[in-house]
C-alpha cells in the first residue's frame, strides 16, 4: 500500500503546524486474549502508576498540548477527553481498560502510556490517498458503538479515504474500518497537535508497533511522519 496524506490547506491556516504518524504492520494475529497481552498490561499498569499522579496530570505538557488543540476543535476536554489521557485516568483511578482484543489492547496500553491518541484500522478497508480536511456540511459518519450515524457540520475536523470519513480527528473511529477477529493487516495513526513534535508521534508509533509484535506477532512495514 503507498500511503499518502493530503492537508485540507484550511487546516493548515486554522492549526498551523500539526503531523501524524502512520504505521503499517501486517501478519498479526488478533486474538481475543493470551498471555502475553495479560502480561503486558499488569506491566504497564505498573509503570504509568509510578510515572503519573492523578491530581498533577493535567501539568503534563502532552496532556495541556491535546487539551488547547480540544479547545481549539471546539471540544470541551474536560468533557470529552483526549483518549491517552481518558485511558491514563482510568488506571490512575484504579479502574482496569477495556479488553477487547491483543491488536486493540496493545495499541490502547501505548495510547495510555505516551498520552498520544492513537487509532487502528483495518487496513484491508482502507481505500487510500488519506485526507484531513473539514467535514462536508451534511456528511454522515458511523462511529464505533453509534446506533445510527451522525451528520456532520463543516467545523468538524476529519481524516477520510477516498470513499469515507475514517475518524473524527482525533477521538472516535468508524465502524466499518474497525480491527476485529479477522483482521491480519493493520494500519495504524498516532494523532498530532500543534505543540506535539514528530519526534513524539514517531516514538509513540513505535512502542506501539512493539507491543503489537509482542502480543500478537506480524511484520512491520511501514513508520512515516505526515505533516
Amino acid at each position: 500500500m503507498e500511503i499518502r496524506v493530503i492537508w485540507e490547506p484550511k487546516v493548515k491556516e486554522n492549526f498551523g503546524e500539526l503531523s501524524i504518524c502512520i504505521g503499517v504492520i501486517n501478519n498479526v494475529r488478533n486474538t481475543k486474549e493470551n498471555e502475553e497481552v495479560n502480561r503486558l498490561r499488569l506491566s504497564v499498569y505498573e509503570e504509568v502508576k509510578a510515572n503519573f499522579n492523578i491530581e498533577t496530570l493535567k501539568d503534563n505538557a502532552i496532556v495541556r498540548a491535546y487539551r488547547d488543540f480540544y479547545w481549539k476543535l471546539g471540544i470541551d476536554p474536560t468533557k470529552t477527553r483526549p483518549s491517552g489521557e481518558a485511558l491514563l485516568r482510568r488506571v490512575l483511578h484504579g479502574d482496569e481498560l477495556p479488553k477487547i482484543s491483543t491488536v486493540v489492547d496493545a495499541y490502547n496500553l501505548a495510547s495510555m502510556k505516551t498520552i498520544v491518541p492513537i487509532s487502528g484500522f483495518d487496513k484491508d478497508c482502507l481505500n487510500p490517498p488519506f485526507h484531513v480536511r473539514f467535514a462536508r456540511k451534511g456528511e454522515s459518519f458511523m462511529g464505533i458503538g453509534m446506533n445510527k450515524p451522525a451528520i456532520l457540520n463543516d467545523n468538524v475536523l476529519v481524516l477520510t479515504d477516498e470513499k469515507q470519513v475514517l475518524c473524527i480527528y482525533p477521538y472516535r473511529d468508524a465502524d466499518y474500518t474497525k480491527i476485529t477477529d479477522t483482521t491480519k493487516n493493520v494500519l495504524l495513526l498516532c494523532y498530532g497537535a500543534p505543540e506535539i513534535t514528530s519526534e513524539t508521534l514517531l516514538d509513540a508509533m513505535n512502542l506501539t508497533l512493539s507491543y503489537i509484535q509482542t502480543v500478537a506477532g506480524g511484520n512491520i512495514e511501514t513508520v512515516k511522519v505526515f505533516s
